[in-house]
């Protein structure tokens, strides 16, 4: 039995009374999220360990089985290794959006949809001035990039910018954890903070006076004004997939974000780039399907991670979010479901968010995420809709972390 993971970021969501009260997921009603929950079997997950925030780092390493007490390092490292920076041992990574701040707020966490050159012409202006011996910055994708520093001390507080919209950015500066430990070669963390809020200071000046953001300005369109650095770590210790679950012989993972390939590389699974894979609604749907069909065929494990759904959530797009669950319903699983049940060799679905990130909050939820597995000859539970209402009475009930995976790899 091979297995393929389809995971739509952000796409669980709350009651919206707009909807008549229904969720979106219950007011899509995606034809083939229902028609593979009804012929297979439902619950719902816990993907947020104690103690933990309902990062997308956090849920997808959980999904795939991994304990965060013993792996965690934060975002910043995984973007790394998918962006193929090595990070040397005394390296600090954070993951540093460029966003947009208006009258002292922050507007958006994406820089007004920051496409990958114009943004590296940015990350190369910051590099320019702000760059030395011990601060590099390195363009990633759109507005998500990497600011490391050398000997920099993990253990600062940071604000994630998407769970801050229109709240003043001088309240979310950076702090210094309580009790933080001096590390030996390391600065201390108080010097950590103080460092990385000067560059976030300087590189509003620095920004703002870029013909980039002068020619936003100018059309009254959002600038991207600001660095927004977080979720920092250090190089991170994780076991290939193959060694956690012997069932994985070997495995893929397709994804526009640099978060998820990152995990994916840490994981030991082959990333593969689909040319027009944005991270966005626009994305390349299709592309990642075709790709995700082609991994099956010499693979036995498929992670398909698809961000349009949680980036519109962020936006509180309501409409956008629905067109986002529409697309991934009849322009991705549609086409793999069709391919699998041609296919000789039999192939296990699974279909679930990370975590929730409701239109009308905007942030991400620390929430159970409703999921599906089917696969042929499965005995299908009474669920007959694929949503976060319906899968309450699913047969597998509440799993948490782990233990999906478990699940999972016992088919």
């Amino acid at each position: 039995m091979k297995h393929i993971i389809i995971l739509g970021d952000g796409m669980a969501d709350h009651p919206v009374e707009r909807l008549g009260g229904k969720t979106l997921l219950e007011y899509a009603r995606p034809e083939y999220m229902n028609r593979l929950a009804k012929m297979g079997r439902t619950g719902r997950l816990q993907t947020i360990p104690s103690g933990f925030a309902p990062g997308s780092e956090v849920a997808n390493t959980s999904i795939l089985g991994y304990d965060l007490n013993k792996v965690y390092e934060g975002r910043g490292p995984l973007e790394a290794a998918s962006i193929g920076y090595e990070l040397h041992p005394d390296d600090l990574a954070l993951r540093c959006n460029i966003i947009s701040l208006a009258d002292g707020n922050i507007i958006t966490h994406n820089g007004g949809n920051l496409e990958t050159a114009d943004a590296d012409v940015l990350i190369q202006e910051l590099n320019k001035y702000l760059g030395d011996d011990r601060v590099r910055f390195i363009t990633g994708i759109q507005y998500r990039h990497l600011l490391v520093i050398r000997g920099g001390s993990k253990h600062v507080v940071c604000a994630p910018p998407h769970d801050h919209p229109n709240e003043p950015w001088e309240k979310l500066l950076v702090k210094a954890e309580d009790n933080a430990p001096v590390e030996p070669g390391r600065m201390t963390a108080e010097e950590t903070a103080e460092l990385i809020n000067r560059l976030i200071i300087e590189s509003q000046q620095i920004l703002s006076a870029h013909p980039f953001n002068r020619n936003r300005a100018a059309k009254g369109e959002r600038q991207a004004n600001s660095i927004w650095p977080w979720g920092g770590g250090y190089r991170p210790s994780m076991q290939p997939l193959t060694q956690l679950y012997p069932q994985v012989k070997s495995g893929t993972v397709i994804s526009a974000v640099d978060l998820i390939r990152g995990i994916g590389h840490y994981a030991g699974l082959e990333i593969v780039n689909v040319e027009g894979a944005t991270g966005l609604a626009n994305t390349n749907y299709e592309g990642k399907a075709q790709a995700a069909i082609e991994a099956l065929q010499h693979d036995d494990f498929v992670f398909v991670h698809v961000e349009a759904t949680d980036e519109a959530g962020h936006d509180g797009d309501l409409e956008l979010k629905l067109r986002a669950i529409d697309y991934l319903d009849k322009r991705l699983i549609k086409p793999v479901y069709e391919a699998v049940c041609q296919m000789n060799e039999p192939v296990c679905i699974a279909i679930l968010p990370d975590h929730p990130t409701p239109v009308e909050m905007r942030i991400h939820v620390d929430e159970p995420v409703p999921f599906l597995i089917w696969h042929p000859g499965i005995e299908a539970d009474a669920v007959e809709h694929y949503d976060e209402v319906s899968c309450v009475s699913g047969s597998y009930g509440m799993l948490k972390l782990n233990e999906f995976m478990n699940q999972l790899m016992k088919i």
